[in-house]
């Protein structure tokens, strides 16, 4: 098999690295009622969340060079990091998960573990050394971040509300 019979198994890379690194392109205007939900956060919310999605950012970016790479381990290694990062819930007070309650709605923070299990899938593609599931969990994963930013963050990424 040549080179370029290969590329399109890889044909996701390209629009999953320009969601990763924040480009975004248009979604289908459904489930976009829900509005940004950043207005609604407390300053120190607002401060971990974006902490949690900057760690995903730069491990999704890691993913996806090791992905290329054909590095297993460190995809496993990397998902497991993002599955586990949950710095919102590492670092909020009891006061603060009311705060989250108060602001953010169910959808979010099911979509929130949703994603989590995701990155929990492939960590364990890595871990086997499954390429085609660490390449079609990758994929779901940023679907899953787009969709959300879609719903949630419209705010922050504009380009997806168009």
């Amino acid at each position: 098999m040549s080179y370029y019979g290969t590329t399109s198994r890889f044909s996701f890379i390209a629009p999953a690295l320009a969601i990763a690194v924040g480009l975004g392109f248009g979604m289908p205007a459904t489930g976009q009622d829900a509005g940004p939900i950043s207005p609604n956060l407390t300053p120190k919310l607002r401060d971990l969340l974006r902490q949690e999605m900057l760690s995903i950012e730069q491990a999704s970016k890691d993913i996806l060079s090791a992905l290329i790479a054909g590095d297993d381990a460190r995809v496993a290694g990397l998902a497991q990091q993002i599955h586990d990062s949950f710095i919102l819930q590492q670092s909020m007070t009891p006061e603060d998960k009311q705060d989250l309650i108060a602001a953010a709605p169910k959808d979010f923070v099911t979509r929130d573990q949703a994603f989590h299990r995701l990155s929990a899938d492939l960590a364990q593609a890595g871990r086997d050394g499954d390429r085609e599931a660490q390449h079609a969990g990758f994929g779901r994963m940023i679907e899953a971040c787009t969709a959300c930013h879609v719903r949630y963050a419209t705010d922050r990424f504009p380009m997806l509300a168009e």
